[in-house]
């Protein structure tokens, strides 16, 4: 499996097909969830992801800080097949990359509440209330810069 790491403009315009696909297949046809998918953050943001010889596996974007919150925020994550450990790495590749290339120290997320524990797993903790968005039950996460 390779991993690429590419800001908007340096996406092929196949890859970024194959992204948008992916992630309209999972979060608007899978999860039944007609949202704005395209919500204008991707041009800010380095887009990571895992590809095989079948495609585009698991994808995620990080998001510099004051795009999505004050801090930088990883998003969008995604994985074809699951339960294998493609997404635990992605994160740990994301989370690598905010503090490289945006100078990250804390990372919040909004993440769907089935996921609390695959962002746990790499260090997150919840820090809001449940809230819906989209229809789908949401929590903040954050990931202290001290706790990595």
């Amino acid at each position: 499996m390779e991993l690429t790491a590419k800001r908007f403009d340096e996406l092929t315009p196949r890859e970024l097909y194959d992204i948008l696909r992916l992630r309209v297949d999972v979060f608007v046809v899978e999860q039944q969830c007609p949202y704005p998918e395209l919500d204008g953050k991707d041009p800010a943001c380095l887009h990571l992801y895992y590809r095989d010889e079948d495609g585009i596996q698991a994808y995620l974007r990080v998001v510099p800080a004051g795009v999505s919150y004050a801090e930088a925020s990883i998003g969008r994550v995604v994985s074809r097949k699951r339960r294998c450990g493609l997404a635990t790495s992605l994160l740990h590749e994301g989370i690598r990359m905010a503090r490289e290339v945006f100078g990250a120290q804390d990372i919040r997320i909004g993440a769907q509440l089935y996921a609390r524990r695959l962002y746990e797993g790499v260090g997150f903790r919840q820090v809001s209330e449940e809230y819906l968005e989209d229809g789908i039950t949401h929590i903040e996460m954050l990931l202290e810069s001290t706790e990595v």
